[in-house]
């Protein structure tokens, strides 16, 4: 029983694991903190929530979908693995050869239960918790358990030779891209105060557990405690610090003066554009790619506003436009002494046909899929609802002694 299992690479995955699995409740936190004192429990809520929900999904069949030998490299078996099966005693070559196939089964799981709670920043206060229930579990099937597929699991856009290290177009793009088709369903908030963050200690604490789980969330892409995950740890921390530094200029340029919120959104910009590069590019190319997303985030973040699109908490423009240039960055600073991908211009058409055709298909299905639920249920919450607050006008309960 699990042959060939290096037990030190064992023991580097479980804190990896157990890292990203902290960054759930730590984008609870950053979003609960940001949102109205009333509605903050709100948002959290929609977050937790995923944890189970995921698990469960992932246990009968999303695994299965992702990892399963695949149909015609557009989706994985989904009975292959199901309910634990073939998994608890192997160990599988093609993900991981020293580890056991369950503590890969552990790792995928985090990402796929942070995936689309990162959506919750762009329908604050639009649609019921019932509503995004039933929305989170249809678009795990029909978006990023088939994504996922594609880029990790032998599908199509990996046998051309697509690459996402840790999940810049897997997770950031589906999910950024999907909210901001819901956007286009659901229209602005109905009630808008003008009140900013309610509770900034929060937010920090919620940034500093992000910035501290990144570190697994990219590194422990490697499955292994080896030589490359030192660079892929390094480009993790380098590409959050560039980015928070040249997104604070960016704001002080513009404003005149520094805030505390700006740096933690600029470090989150930088992460979200290094992970998918963060395997295959130098510490020199991910301090380029962080500071880079400092700028183009910045600017990102402006459409929506714009346009009226009402993404509240600038998902789109952070992590959608992030890990969309991390993405087809690789095409123009991979490495091949990091890891066997080089750049150039058939890697770059490669990535940036990926990545484009990742984001018009989850803006596609999740534009559909939110008309569809509009149309046919009451899936809005109504405005004596947003007055009340929804924390207590939902489930009757409140932050704190309100």
């Amino acid at each position: 029983m699990f042959e060939g299992v290096v037990h030190g690479n064992v023991a580097f995955m479980v804190v990896a694991t157990v890292l990203v699995f902290f960054m759930t409740p730590g984008l609870a936190f950053f979003y609960g903190g940001l949102v109205e004192k009333k509605h903050s429990l709100t948002i959290m809520l929609q977050i937790f929530i995923a944890i189970g929900i995921v698990t469960l999904m992932w246990i009968f069949g999303g695994f299965s979908m992702v990892f399963g030998n695949s149909f015609f490299g557009v989706v994985g078996n989904p009975l292959q693995y199901m309910g634990f099966k073939d998994i608890v005693f192997q160990v599988n070559s093609r993900y991981g050869l020293t580890i056991p196939f369950l503590m890969f089964f552990m790792y995928q799981l985090m990402f796929a239960i942070i995936t689309l709670p990162l959506m919750t920043g762009c329908i604050v206060n639009r649609i019921t918790i019932g509503a995004w229930l039933k929305f989170l579990v249809i678009w795990m099937i029909i978006v990023y358990f088939p994504v996922a597929h594609w880029v990790w699991g032998n599908g199509f856009l990996s046998r051309m030779g697509f690459v996402d290290f840790a999940g810049g177009t897997v997770i950031h793009v589906t999910a950024a891209f999907s909210g901001l088709a819901t956007l286009w369903v659901l229209g602005p908030r109905k009630v808008i105060t003008g009140k900013g963050p309610f509770n900034m200690g929060l937010v920090a604490i919620g940034a500093g557990i992000l910035l501290f789980g990144w570190f697994g969330f990219n590194a422990g892409g490697t499955l292994a405690a080896a030589g490359t995950t030192a660079i892929v740890f390094t480009n993790t921390g380098v590409a959050s610090a560039s980015g928070m530094i040249v997104w604070s200029l960016m704001v002080y340029r513009e404003n005149g003066y520094f805030s505390f919120l700006d740096p933690l959104i600029g470090a989150v910009a930088g992460l979200a554009t290094i992970t998918p590069a963060s395997g295959y590019v130098t510490p020199g190319s991910a301090l380029l790619i962080g500071a880079l997303a400092g700028l183009v985030c910045f600017y990102a973040i402006k459409i929506p506003r714009k346009r009226g699109w009402d993404d509240v908490l600038d998902v789109w423009g952070v992590h959608g436009v992030g890990g969309f240039l991390g993405t087809i960055m690789i095409g123009l600073l991979a490495n091949s002494l990091v890891n066997h991908t080089s750049a150039g211009l058939d890697q770059f058409l490669v990535q940036l046909f990926g990545a484009c055709f990742v984001a018009v298909y989850s803006m596609l299905v999740s534009y559909c899929l939110m008309r569809v639920m509009d149309k046919s249920s009451n899936i809005r919450v109504t405005t004596e609802q947003i007055e009340e607050g929804l924390d207590k006008a939902l489930f009757k309960e409140t932050y704190g002694n309100d």
